[in-house]
């Protein structure tokens, strides 16, 4: 799990919701294998356009029924700017559940163009997301009080509920859930790669993308030319470590002592995060905020669990690792008001996807990394708050493990280049480094600096170089690179105006 579903916040609109019974072909209309493709004209999010092509592909819902529904995944094909282009690359995006066309949209678009000098690129939208038909959005919602602390049991039960909502409609649509996994999935790449008529395609995938890859290099190695994988989630690291998440602030903490501005207010961050935590949890803080929907003041009570869950789930983003020293700072002088602010969104909360739900329940925990978990979680500062509300939430939705096999390491001589950052606490360069040694033909590119998502591709020009030069087959030109310092957001001294 990524950046994904863990446990997300929204404010704003709720988004349409579309129904299996108007989206998905029939099997008297279309057949398993069927792919269509048509002129696309895609437009960036800033406006910039492209001749494309948008494409669909019929694939079964469920391979081991035979009367399964059949449903359709989507794509848009950048056409390569090669004389002579090699195997068509496919981007997965993370999430699970987002979109591959969504992304080639924002900030990645430049990438998406610079690769066409090897082959197609393609922007992939897997099975139930984005322009997939369906698309298993949720409008699922959920309202915990203001007036106390936001307290973990009550929050999962709430979750809970909506989780079962949610699964219960698309159920009631015809759609058989235990079919969004990370198997079936990688079946649909393969099913793509024959519809193109392709002997080989390329994977390019970050965070959960990176987990589609490897389950589809083990079920399809022989038709995988080669295989970018950025933030490493591999077969068993769906649920995530809290010693790696400790070690993640520790590396924070040792960047705010290096920092000449902060580091004479805060000499200690950890200890200083630990004292607020604790007064929290002794004596809980109302706050009076604007609530963003109504304009009105509404007052929120916060305590040591909306800290902890706000804090771990914001770990992934740079935007947070900059302003998180400055905020605990200011909470340890009595301004609470960035905690009552998300702790707002936290307690209105919704369920996004039954896609991305379902996949990381399939995927599961290993007994030992679970216990692992257990373990370590009364060791550290945010115990295993990163993953909330999982595993307790697949209870809802009540979809098969895909067991021991799929988590098992997976083996093969497929090449691949490894991107890992060291300030990214979602999929840490441990990660990558256990992956790694069952492929015999690698190479590991770290980013020393970089966080989560887009500094994993976008933080310096030399990542892109690396990738044309590994997707060309030569020897990459360096397997380090350093970022400039992190640039923290500046405290709010007493009496400061």
């Amino acid at each position: 799990m990524d950046a994904r579903h863990t446990f997300r916040i929204v404010v704003g609109c709720a988004l349409l919701v579309t129904g299996l019974t108007s989206s998905t072909p029939s099997a008297e209309q279309k057949k398993a294998g069927e792919l269509t493709i048509e002129p696309y004209v895609f437009e960036t999010a800033t406006g910039q356009k492209v001749e494309a092509e948008l494409g669909r592909l019929v694939v079964p819902e469920n391979r081991s029924n035979p009367r399964s529904n059949l449903i359709e995944v989507a794509f848009v094909r950048f056409k390569s700017t090669a004389k002579t282009p090699g195997p068509p690359i496919v981007y997965l995006a993370g999430g699970p559940g987002g979109s591959g066309i969504a992304s080639a949209r924002g900030s990645r678009f430049p990438l998406f163009m610079a690769l066409r000098e090897i082959g197609d690129v393609i922007a992939f939208d897997q099975r139930g997301t984005g322009m997939a038909k369906p698309n298993l959005e949720c409008s699922h919602t959920y309202s915990a009080p203001l007036d106390k602390p936001a307290d973990r049991e009550e929050i999962l039960r709430l979750y809970k509920e909506a989780s079962r909502a949610c699964a219960q409609y698309w159920r009631e649509q015809g759609v058989e859930l235990a079919a969004y996994n990370t198997n079936e999935s990688a079946d649909d790449l393969e099913a793509l790669r024959q519809a193109l008529g392709a002997e080989k395609i390329s994977l390019w995938g970050i965070s959960y993308g990176t987990h589609l890859a490897l389950a589809t290099i083990r079920r399809h190695a022989e038709h995988i030319h080669r295989a970018i994988l950025a933030g490493v989630e591999g077969p068993d690291h769906t649920l995530k470590l809290p010693s790696n998440i400790q070690r993640h602030l520790e590396r924070i903490a040792r960047r705010v002592r290096a920092d000449a501005k902060l580091s004479k207010q805060i000499p200690d961050l950890l200890g200083l995060m630990k004292a607020v935590l604790e007064r929290l949890e002794s004596a809980p803080v109302t706050v009076e905020v604007t609530d963003p929907e109504s304009k009105q003041k509404v007052k929120v009570t916060v305590g040591k669990f909306d800290l902890q869950v706000i804090t771990a789930q914001g770990l992934g983003s740079m935007e947070s690792i900059r302003r998180y020293p400055a905020a605990y700072y200011a909470m340890s002088q009595g301004d609470f008001s960035f905690l009552a602010e998300a702790a707002l969104e936290l307690r209105r909360g919704r369920i996004f996807s039954a896609m991305s739900h379902a996949m990381d329940c399939a995927s599961g925990v290993s007994e030992e990394r679970w216990a692992r978990i257990k373990r370590e979680e009364k060791e550290t500062l945010l115990g295993r708050l990163i993953d909330f509300p999982f595993p307790e939430v697949c209870e809802a939705w009540a979809v098969p493990d895909l067991g021991a096999t799929f988590r098992a390491p997976v083996r093969a001589d497929v090449p691949v280049l490894f991107i890992s950052g060291t300030l990214d606490a979602r999929t840490p360069v441990s990660n990558a480094d256990q992956v790694r040694s069952g492929f015999s033909n690698h190479v590991h590119l770290i980013v020393e600096g970089a966080a989560h998502s887009d500094p994993l591709f976008l933080s310096s020009p030399k990542i892109k170089g690396v990738m044309l030069e590994f997707l060309k087959g030569v020897r990459v030109s360096t397997t380090r690179i350093t970022l400039p310092r992190v640039e923290f957001a500046p405290l709010k001294l007493p009496g400061a105006k």
